[in-house]
């Protein structure tokens, strides 16, 4: 048990290390990057750094696995060199028991990155893309997805609009049942349509069935009421930004991720890519133990027999093979190639079990 601990607590600290090591590379790359970015933008250095912090989560969140090789890396080249490994084998203790304590604590930190980092990304996500809007388009346009349909706002020349929608098709170009409510940043609401549906073309929305209501102070507003069967209002949207809006899975919590698939299929959009993001979110924690068991696999021995940097190589390529293997995998599952659960979880077991033969050949032979 005390070794146990022992390398548990070596392996942790190789972890911590490494993850602040390449946090600080991420910071400062990223934060060049915001520079450059919003650097036509009456935007200062202040909000540069906020920006960046707030992309820190999700950049950490998406080298986890990376994370976990070089740690794994980290540990076992540092107990050959001190020739601690040599001892454990000695002492009767095989390769599949010295990796239970790293194995162990990948689990927990995979676990606690599902429960804890998630919720933090899609919330830090979420403040980012605001921040990008209203510092590059004064925050012009939102989108949300709730039980009453689906809520979009814009800002034209003309105001802010919100416009609801009951429902959509499942690539978002036409809306049905759709509200829209316009207002004046002095007057407040001046004017209500309602429309059977609203379809973005040419930078314009197209109703159909549209009837408008003023809604100045002192008008009847249903004895002015005009009846239109086609109608062309002003949009700042466009249906890339929509579907890229409802795409962003990062920034929805996997506490709230469940609630929100029903949403979506109540207002009519495919919900593939969310299923495939929450089933892979699960199995993360399972995809890094996959990753400390590659690694080991190529690391796991004496400094004297030589090749420790090819062994090192082909441990990352590997890793980053299995990880290109696991984003192509889901990508097949956002299309319906594949089953959603076999889009997630058969690449952290297949990489396990991958990872546990190359183990067994190199203590066996």
């Amino acid at each position: 048990m005390i070794l146990h601990l022992y390398f548990a607590r070596r392996f942790f600290m190789s972890f911590l290390v490494i993850t602040g090591v390449l946090a600080a590379l991420v910071m400062l790359v990223d934060g060049v990057d915001q520079a450059r970015r919003f650097a036509d933008d009456d935007v200062g250095w202040d909000q540069v750094l906020g920006m960046t912090l707030l992309h820190m989560p999700q950049t950490i969140n998406m080298i986890l696995p990376l994370i976990m090789i070089l740690a794994t890396v980290a540990l076992f080249i540092g107990l050959a060199r001190s020739s601690e490994l040599v001892v454990t084998r000695a002492a009767g203790r095989s390769a599949l028991r010295a990796l239970i304590a790293p194995m162990v604590v990948a689990l927990i930190i995979g676990t606690l990155a599902v429960a804890m980092l998630n919720p933090i990304v899609a919330a830090t996500s979420e403040r980012a893309e605001y921040l990008t809007q209203k510092y590059r388009s004064n925050g012009s346009s939102a989108l949300s997805v709730s039980d009453e349909g689906l809520w979009l706002r814009q800002g034209t020349e003309e105001g802010q609009s919100v416009i609801r929608a009951w429902r959509t098709n499942s690539d978002a170009s036409v809306l049905y049942n759709v509200t829209i409510i316009s207002y004046d940043a002095e007057k407040g609401p001046i004017r209500r349509i309602e429309a059977e549906s609203a379809q973005l073309s040419g930078g314009d929305w197209q109703l159909t069935g549209a009837k408008i209501w003023p809604l100045a102070a002192g008008v009847n507003a249903e004895g002015e009421a005009e009846v239109h069967e086609t109608l062309s209002i002003p949009a700042s949207l466009t249906v890339e930004r929509i579907r890229e809006s409802i795409g962003r899975v990062a920034a929805v919590s996997i506490y709230e991720l469940p609630e929100f698939i029903r949403q979506l299929e109540q207002a009519g959009f495919s919900t593939r890519q969310h299923e495939v993001w929450l089933q892979a979110e699960l199995a993360r924690p399972f995809f890094l133990v996959a990753m400390v068991l590659v690694a080991s696999a190529f690391t796991m021995r004496h400094t004297r027999f030589g090749g420790t940097g090819v062994a090192v190589l082909a441990s990352i390529l590997l890793g980053f093979g299995l990880y290109f293997i696991r984003s192509f995998a889901q990508i097949l599952g956002e299309n319906g190639q594949i089953p959603v659960t076999l889009a997630a979880w058969a690449p952290p077991v297949a990489a396990i079990f991958l990872a546990l033969g190359l183990l067994l050949h190199a203590e066996d032979g």
